[in-house]
């Protein structure tokens, strides 16, 4: 045998046996497989995010000064009441104003009666009374609410009462005719701006979850 089959003889045996070796230190892969996690690790590191506690409540800070009374008030409201949302009354009064507004125009006050306080709904009934009494008719037409703005708010830690100030600018047609059908008041084709303040009141944390309305200053 000649001295160069005998070196590749010993090259080749030196190779299978590396061969063998890593083999049994890193083992074999077959196909497609994830790289091994070590315990303890996760496969990806998420990004860490800064938690801010204690900055202001912008269901309140969106309608009134971070640091007035009304703010103070309504805290406390959702404090007492979690599920409460400012953002959610505001667009339900808007609601509630067009309907009780609308309701007194008419006449048409069975309807609007559960929203409003008794005192307030007894002179929406002397005025309408009055009306017929005269033998006047109104006809009245919602154009649409064109501000509606939070204007102040209280809270009674005694006795729960929360009370809300809001205030309206709306426009509407409304016209009012006599017996004769005459119009005596209004026009039917010129809409008027109408500016109201009202103030809806209701205890927290009981299970009637309505307002009432308990003032209005025209």
């Amino acid at each position: 045998m000649n001295s160069s089959l005998i070196q590749l003889l010993v090259l080749a045996g030196i190779a299978v046996f590396l061969i063998l070796r890593l083999r049994s230190v890193l083992g074999t892969r077959e196909g497609f497989e994830k790289p091994p996690v070590s315990r303890g690790a996760t496969a990806t590191k998420r990004p860490d995010f800064e938690v801010i506690e204690g900055g202001p409540d912008r269901d309140i800070v969106d309608y009134v000064d971070e640091d007035s009374p009304a703010a103070r008030a309504l805290a406390e409201m959702k404090r007492v009441e979690p599920s409460f949302s400012v953002a959610e009354f505001v667009h339900g009064s808007r609601a509630a104003y067009e309907m009780i507004v609308m309701g007194f125009e008419r006449g048409e006050l069975d309807d609007i009666e559960p929203f409003i306080a008794e005192d307030v709904f007894e002179a929406f009934v002397e005025v309408v009374a009055a009306r017929e009494d005269q033998g006047l008719t109104v006809e009245a037409e919602f154009a649409g609410v064109r501000e509606v703005k939070l204007v102040n708010a209280e809270f009674n830690k005694d006795t729960g009462e929360a009370q809300i100030t809001m205030r309206y600018v709306a426009e509407l047609t409304s016209v009012v005719r006599d017996r004769a059908g005459e119009v005596v008041e209004g026009a039917p084709n010129i809409p008027r701006r109408q500016k109201d303040t009202w103030v809806f009141a209701r205890t927290m944390g009981k299970d009637d979850p309505n307002w009432l309305l308990v003032a209005t200053d025209a």
